[in-house]
């Protein structure tokens, strides 16, 4: 028997290839992505609003800032195994140093508490106390752990608002440089990714997501708004009303 007989004989008798056995990306990847056309998901709804909400940050530089991937064949012969390496793997090995996204959170409580948790001052939250988020550290390297903020979702009665943002730290190349894509892991259904996908060479900070407590329990909004300013700006467009002043991170 040939492999092309027992492959069809594998279709025919109910053995699916690999590949078709995912009609969907969601089904394929177990994860969500939220967009312009779908912008929203009910944490409540799948039954995820309770215990730790994992929020991640990861990011490359763009092929195209590093060079690219390597064309002449004279490139190829001293490694000719590089040729079949992905290209984001060259890109994130070779230029993610140039780059410092920090991750960061905006919160307001039940209680009218209000405030920020993010790596610059050093305010890095609690996970048991007000106001129920923690950030895990700064991440100034790219690691492909990223950066990551946890929400303790048992505390939900307490927590109003939140919104998660991303802000390049001074120095470092703009928005339009970087592969970045925050993603959510809930306690329960499939994770949820957002890219930050949208050209904005000059911004400084991006508003990436919402998570309102309403009558119909917790629900993610895709926000993806980039400003050019940092969190003050962030602050005016969605009416926290905190004071901002200038801030520094110590030396890595």
């Amino acid at each position: 028997m040939t492999f092309w007989d027992r492959l069809r004989q594998g279709v025919l008798g109910g053995l699916q290839p690999r590949s078709a056995q995912f009609d969907s990306g969601s089904a394929a990847t177990n994860s969500i992505e939220l967009t312009k056309r779908h912008p929203a998901v009910s944490l409540s709804k799948q039954g995820a609003d309770t215990g730790s909400l994992r929020v991640n940050l990861s990011w490359r530089m763009r092929t195209s800032d590093i060079g690219g991937r390597q064309k002449h064949s004279g490139s190829l012969l001293g490694r000719p195994f590089k040729f079949f390496q992905p290209e984001t793997v060259q890109a994130h090995t070779q230029g993610v140093v140039n780059v410092d996204l920090d991750l960061g959170c905006l919160y307001e409580l039940r209680d009218g508490t209000k405030g920020v948790v993010q790596p610059l001052g050093g305010f890095f939250g609690d996970m048991n106390g007000p106001p129920y988020v923690k950030l895990s550290g700064d991440d100034r390297f790219g690691a492909p752990s990223g950066e990551t903020v946890f929400i303790n979702l048992d505390h939900r009665e307490q927590i109003k608002r939140l919104l998660v943002f991303v802000y390049i730290y001074d120095q470092t190349p703009a928005f339009d440089r970087t592969q970045a894509v925050v993603t959510l892991y809930p306690s329960n259904g499939p994770r949820i990714e957002i890219p930050l996908d949208e050209r904005a060479p000059q911004a400084r900070s991006c508003a990436v997501f919402t998570i309102e407590n309403g009558k119909d329990g917790l629900t993610v909004r895709r926000e993806v708004k980039f400003v050019y300013g940092f969190q003050a700006e962030l602050d005016r467009l969605y009416g926290w009303g905190l004071q901002w002043g200038r801030g520094y991170k110590t030396k890595a």
